[in-house]
């Protein structure tokens, strides 16, 4: 039993390192690739950067608080044990933001060079979201209300996604020029397909260590 139990906090450990690992990927790049150049991300991740664009309030304060509204709207429907282990991501992802904004950018402006930005861009957010996913968690607020919305209007969860992304690049058109929410489509989509890549791989990784999470319905 005392093997049974160490093995487990193990595995809880690794688990709770990959989603943290994640949170860190997918924050520097956007302080560093989408923030400098004006290319935003759909979803809540995108939100983000609109509202501190309108508001000048930092990632730090935002990422809990938009997040914090769509788990306490969603906690009905993904009950307490996706809520808590997505509430880590959340505060990590708030902790970084803080982090990288003590220091000044570290890699260089891609802005005369949008779609290297938009490409790379989409990478760090796709390896980042994919390994937070991957482990059962969520990465943001958006996964939450994505998963209720398509509960309440049974829509597919793959429709919702598109049509809040959609939703926050056409707001993003308040700061950001048309040509650059071209490339912002570009991250998008290269952000999705990078995050069912990883999460297929983080999955098969953890079938082989006989680990299986499922988010209460």
């Amino acid at each position: 039993m005392i093997f049974s139990n160490d093995k487990t906090k193990s595995i809880n450990i690794k688990r709770y390192a990959i989603i943290i690992l994640g949170t860190a990927i997918s924050s520097f790049g956007i302080y560093n690739i989408h923030r400098q150049t004006h290319i935003t991300e759909g979803g809540v991740l995108g939100l983000i950067l609109l509202l501190n664009n309108w508001t000048g309030v930092s990632p730090a304060i935002l990422t809990p608080l938009l997040d914090i509204i769509c788990y306490a709207f969603a906690f009905r429907y993904l009950g307490w044990d996706f809520i808590k282990i997505s509430l880590l991501s959340t505060l990590s992802l708030a902790g970084f933001f803080k982090l990288w904004e003590m220091f000044p950018p570290v890699l260089p402006n891609l802005s005369a060079y949008p779609l290297a930005a938009a490409l790379a861009g989409g990478l760090f957010v796709g390896i980042g979201v994919g390994l937070i996913i991957g482990q059962g968690a969520s990465s943001g607020g958006d996964d939450a209300l994505a998963l209720i919305l398509s509960k309440l209007t049974h829509c597919r969860i793959s429709h919702v996604y598109l049509a809040t992304d959609i939703t926050v690049l056409l707001l993003s058109l308040s700061y950001i020029p048309l040509n650059r929410i071209a490339y912002s489509l570009v991250t998008v989509t290269v952000s999705s397909l990078l995050i069912e890549q990883v999460q297929k791989l983080s999955q098969k990784t953890r079938a082989k260590t006989n680990l299986q999470f499922v988010p209460e319905e």
